[in-house]
Formats: C-alpha cells, structure tokens, sequence
C-alpha cells in the first residue's frame, strides 16, 4: 500500500519537483519535456509524480505561478524602499531579479496558460501587476507623476520586458565589467539608466 503523505512529504517533493522542472521547461521547453524524464531527474519511479500532479501542464503551472511570486515578492520589497526622489529601485529590482534567475523569466511570459484551469497561476501573475498600478498610483495621487497610472504602469513594464529579453538574448552592448578598456560603446547599464530617465521624464507632470 502506498505511504499516507503528510503535507510536509507533499511540500517537500513538489519543491523539489519546481527545481528540476524550472530547469527543464526552460532549456527544453514544455513540448520537450516528459512526466518521465522529469521522474528520472528527480531520482524517482515514472508513477511517483502522479501521486503530486495530474499531468505535466499542472507542474508547469506550478513553476510559474512560484516565479511570478518570488519576482512580486521583489517588485514590493524594492517600492517599499523607494523614496519621493528615487523611485529607480523598483525599475532596478526588476531587471534584477531577471538577470538572477532568468530561467524563471522566460518561463514567466514566454508560455501561457489558462487562468481558469490553474486559479494559482493567474492570482500569481497578476500579483505583480497590482503591485505595479498600486505603485504608479501613489506616485500620480502624489503629484509625482502624470497620467493614468494603468498606462504608465503598462508603458515602464513593457520598457523594463524589451530591455531585458534583449539583454538575456545578448543583443545589448556588454556589461561595463565585461567591455574592454578604453571601449566607447554604450554599456548595457547605460542603455538601462536612459530608458529609466526616458521614461521618468515623460510621465512627469508638464511645466508652464
């Protein structure tokens, strides 16, 4: 007879599972991995995860919806050390937490999945949006900035996305640590710090 999991047992395998499985969907996508193959990474039999999941799709779901709450979890400890005079660390917690799991990343909006079928993933995807909109709304409330704060929030995060997939593609110039002295291309932190100013500058409240 099958050992009674414990909740305990249960976090602890789908934990386990989220790893091998972040890694997997993103080096080979979702179409290239199997329940069994994900089985065999975790060092267990083909069935065992049958016990935890319903099918590959409901692991997938699982994995995302964990990277969309450790990137808000980011985004909100970043907005509470903002200050009335620089509101950059939100921008830089972003692109942050890009860099530093990037694996996560791609599976956070490259992949979709219906918001019905998996409740968790959808309360986990929009938890950095509302972040984001509460956050341009203070700003607005506060006469800081200018405008529907939705639209603002929509413009910095689809600014914040081109960056960064551009730079996890290796199509913006190097890091300043990886260019060569005496280089005169623009460094990628460079190209980081005008879109913030670019973007700053223009939702800010019109002079004169």
């Amino acid at each position: 007879m099958p050992k009674t999991l414990s909740p305990d047992d249960i976090r602890q395998f789908r934990e386990a599972m989220r790893r091998v499985a972040e890694n997997a969907f993103a080096t080979r996508g979702a179409e290239g991995v199997t329940m069994r193959e994900l089985a065999r990474e975790l060092g267990c039999s083909a069935m065992t995860p049958y016990r935890y999941f319903r099918d590959k799709d409901e692991i997938l779901a699982m994995v995302r919806a964990a990277a969309f709450n450790r990137f808000a979890a980011r985004l909100e400890t970043a907005a509470q050390t903002a200050t009335e005079t620089d509101h950059s660390v939100v921008s830089e917690a972003y692109v942050a937490f890009a860099f530093d799991e990037p694996h996560a990343y791609r599976l956070m909006f490259d992949l979709t999945q219906r918001d019905s079928v998996y409740p968790e993933l959808a309360a986990a995807s929009q938890r950095a949006w509302r972040m984001l909109g509460a956050h341009f709304e203070r700003l607005v409330g506060a006469g800081i900035l200018e405008g529907d704060p939705r639209l603002i929030g929509y413009a910095y995060w689809a600014s914040l996305h081109g960056f960064t997939m551009l730079a996890l593609a290796d199509q913006l110039p190097l890091p300043q640590a990886q260019q060569p002295a005496a280089h005169n291309t623009p460094t990628r932190e460079a190209v980081f710090a005008q879109i913030r100013r670019m973007l700053w500058r223009g939702a800010q409240p019109q002079r004169g």
